[in-house]
């Protein structure tokens, strides 16, 4: 297993899945979105394991107006638009290989075991 979870220092959801993976003795990489942005390979590959951009967005985000804009632009400008504002994305984002989840998904973790 390859899994990396992408995320920031402040989230519970975030805290919630290293732990998952600590008590399981399963290696894991954190990348701090306050500090390195996902970049657009990685959000595709997401995206694509997940069904969507829309699954990306965090409903309950902070930056409101942002994610209003984002909901009524063309798919085209949409990508662009997350990308450059990162904090519309619901973290945790965990991948491993071609499979990811976004939020706190044990369950479907249990699977990648």
């Amino acid at each position: 297993m390859n899994i990396q979870i992408f995320g920031t220092k402040k989230c519970n959801d975030t805290k919630k899945a290293q732990r998952y993976f600590k008590e399981r003795g399963i290696q894991f990489q954190f990348i701090d979105m306050s500090e390195k942005q996902i970049s657009k390979g990685e959000f595709r590959s997401v995206c694509q394991a997940v069904g969507g951009m829309s699954a990306l967005l965090d409903e309950n985000c902070k930056d409101q107006d942002t994610l209003a804009v984002i909901k009524y632009i063309s798919e085209e400008q949409k990508e662009e638009k997350i990308l450059e504002n990162q904090q519309v994305i619901k973290t945790p984002i965990v991948r491993n290989a071609k499979q990811a989840t976004v939020g706190y998904a044990p369950d479907t973790w249990k699977g990648w075991e």
